[in-house]
């Protein structure tokens, strides 16, 4: 007869373990690994603190580096974001956007016409206006045969002479457009040749001359592609041109120095005023009406300045003039006169030093 053996109340070590981990769980409390080394501890902590950042921290720095890229975006009060879309043709242009203004951008594209096609002749021509939107690009039909499209260089093909249209229709279009506005263009007396037409100079930006002239870059004749990538960063012409692409980096470069190219050319015209009315008034020097500068303008008629200048103008001293701006002889019409007549006596005195030394005898004069 076998022996019942009495239950123990002690409980196991494995259920004794079980209830040590399910009391951890509930605490919160991680269990203690001793065999964890010093080190391997330190890196576990570093990668919680990293991970313990508020939401609101990713959202402050984002926001601080939006500031800095939009004040490394301006560049003479001009977004160079918004020009490189303006380049690309990626810009919405809403009605008022798309009047003509008061600038105009121009390029043009050349084929190679006559014997191996070295000569070259106007087939498209692109304007666009301060914004960059379309104000014309037509194809231009060609009364000679092509013997080269310059497809690498100029982008167009045989069948974009499908749509051209005739030289005096783009001639006369162009014309109107410009009438009384600025034009804008990279080596401009080239687009200007190529359609026969002249704009005057104090309507003219030539971003190539301005460049060099104000020291945007070391070369004086530079290449548009150039400008473009050191002024905006981009890169155009990298394959076949476009003559809108083109006009319309010339526009962006253009506004980038708009402020100190304007003031130059202001200057020029200032200075190409004062020469022509010199030259007006010494054709006209005993007239009764005469020209008066540009800053009368700005005087009134009947202000005693106008009467003192008129008198000096005319020779007649005034002694009631406390602080006379020039002596008779000091006027532009004077200087003029006076250089000419010097000139005429010079040629006078050398025609008949000549005369004599190869006739042996001196000039008459019959007059």
């Amino acid at each position: 007869m076998s022996k019942s053996v009495p239950k123990s109340n002690a409980a196991s070590s494995n259920w004794l373990a079980l209830q040590k981990k399910l009391s951890n769980k509930s605490t919160g409390k991680k269990p203690v690994q001793r065999y964890e080394s010093g080190r391997k501890r330190r890196k576990i902590n570093h990668f919680e603190e990293k991970s313990k950042i508020s939401p609101s921290t990713p959202f402050s720095i984002t926001a601080e580096s939006s500031k800095l890229d939009l004040t490394e975006d301006m560049k003479n009060g001009e977004s160079l974001s918004s020009l490189k879309r303006m380049v690309f043709g990626e810009m919405d242009y809403s009605s008022e956007l798309k009047q003509p203004g008061k600038y105009i951008g121009i390029d043009c594209e050349m084929v190679g016409v006559g014997i191996d096609g070295s000569e070259s002749s106007l087939a498209r021509v692109t304007l666009v206006n301060y914004h960059g939107a379309v104000q014309m690009d037509e194809f231009v039909r060609q009364r000679e045969r092509v013997v080269d499209y310059r497809t690498q260089y100029s982008g167009i093909r045989e069948s974009d002479m499908k749509k051209a249209k005739p030289f005096d229709e783009i001639q006369k279009k162009v014309a109107e457009l410009l009438q009384d506005r600025i034009l804008v263009g990279h080596a401009i007396h080239n687009d200007l040749k190529a359609l026969l037409l002249s704009h005057p100079w104090n309507l003219t930006r030539d971003t190539q001359y301005l460049a060099g002239k104000s020291k945007v870059v070391r070369s004086k004749y530079v290449a548009l592609r150039k400008l473009v990538e050191q002024e905006l960063g981009i890169v155009i012409q990298a394959g076949e041109h476009s003559s809108l692409v083109d006009a319309r980096a010339t526009m962006a470069i253009y506004r980038l120095h708009r402020k100190e190219w304007d003031k130059g050319s202001a200057s020029t015209l200032r200075a190409s005023t004062m020469i022509k009315m010199a030259k007006t008034k010494s054709r006209h020097n005993g007239a009764d009406e005469e020209e008066i500068d540009v800053e009368d303008s700005k005087i009134d008629v009947e202000s005693p300045e106008v009467e003192r200048k008129r008198k000096r103008t005319a020779g007649d001293e005034d002694p009631d003039d406390p602080n006379p701006e020039k002596t008779p002889d000091q006027s532009p019409s004077r200087v003029v006169e006076g250089a000419w007549k010097c000139w005429v006596e010079w040629v006078e005195g050398f025609s008949t030093a000549l005369n004599t030394e190869c006739t042996g005898q001196p000039h008459v004069s019959y007059d």
